[in-house]
């Protein structure tokens, strides 16, 4: 068998020497043979296809662990692999392209602008165990400015979920908010947040089977702030037309096994936003109770007849409820 230098591998799979070395003490990517005495790494001519698909991986920016995996798969499953990576990338990006957008609007010297209009917030929340599962691991919240829902799953799920509110609570009974404006609010939800995750994670003893997703607004009088981690959802009903804005942290979009939840003790980052509401917009916090079984055409049915969660749980009875639902419906009202 014919071999290649190090070298001479590098230039025909574009990987650089140093990045082979770096793969093969990974076991990514072994040589076909290394000189017992020098140490020199010798290549097969049949590796390149390996090695050139890591390096077009390492140019989607795929973390490595990822990599190994997708490299190990049959080829259609690592295309559906490299699909649902790339799927999360986009919705990554589009949550920092709004965060981006905020700052930018926030950092703009804001003269000759119209003067904010006061709002005010209504809302009613509801949550039912289900027609299958033995326990409700939903947990809800929907106080004077918070509004959250979160569902826990593994054997301590809702104390998982009940956790994670409760780290929210404070936000909604401290007297005002941060002096410094949205950025201060968004700042503050996000240490919610992760103090939210701590608390799961000592539920959790450092493993991935007790965990629970979040999602939560925070009302400052003119804005509601989201915070989002899970494949628990938020949507906006506006003029009839029914908008999603939290994007699934699923490992693909066909599976329900997340790629991002509270627990296990990783560091949560949740996905942070900004919604400028205008009156007459209706508001849905909804557990996957309610998404996997009642379709967004019929959600957006249901909001645009004035329904609330009682209705919206109703319609999950009625398709089976395998799961527990929960559900906030939040209206934004002109404040006089």
């Amino acid at each position: 068998m014919e071999l290649l230098t190090i070298g001479a591998f590098a230039r025909l799979s574009r990987l650089s020497p140093k990045a082979l070395r770096l793969y093969d003490e990974l076991a990514l990517l072994r040589p076909a043979r290394v000189d017992p005495e020098t140490g020199y790494r010798y290549y097969a001519a049949g590796q390149l296809g390996r090695a050139r698909l890591v390096a077009w991986l390492r140019r989607l920016g795929m973390p490595l662990a990822s990599i190994r995996a997708v490299c190990a798969l049959e080829p259609g499953d690592a295309a559906r692999e490299i699909g649902a990576y790339w799927a999360r990338v986009e919705a990554e990006t589009a949550v920092r392209r709004d965060l981006a957008a905020f700052l930018v609007e926030q950092l703009t010297d804001a003269s000759g602008r119209e003067p904010t209009i006061m709002l005010a917030l209504r809302h009613s929340a509801r949550t039912d165990r289900g027609l299958v599962r033995p326990t409700n691991q939903d947990a809800v919240y929907a106080g004077r400015r918070l509004l959250a829902v979160a569902d826990g799953f593994g054997p301590a799920g809702p104390a998982a979920s009940g956790a994670a509110v409760e780290a929210l609570r404070f936000l909604d009974e401290a007297e005002s908010l941060p002096a410094d404006g949205e950025l201060g609010v968004l700042g503050a939800l996000e240490d919610a947040v992760r103090s939210a995750g701590v608390a799961v994670a000592d539920l959790a003893r450092g493993t991935n089977e007790v965990g629970t997703t979040l999602t939560a607004l925070l009302w400052t009088g003119t804005r509601l702030a989201l915070a989002h981690i899970g494949d628990s959802r938020a949507y906006l009903l506006r003029d009839g037309e029914l908008c999603r804005f939290t994007q699934d942290h699923r490992v693909s979009p066909h599976e329900l096994l997340l790629s991002k939840a509270l627990g296990g003790g990783a560091d949560p980052v949740p996905d942070l936003r900004l919604q400028e509401p205008l009156p007459g917009d209706r508001y849905l916090l909804c557990s996957d109770g309610l998404t996997e079984v009642v379709p967004d055409a019929r959600i957006r049915e249901l909001l645009a007849m004035g329904a609330g969660p009682e209705e919206l749980v109703a319609a999950a009875l009625a398709a089976g409820a395998p799961d527990n639902v929960t559900c906030v419906v939040a209206d934004v009202l002109s404040a006089d």
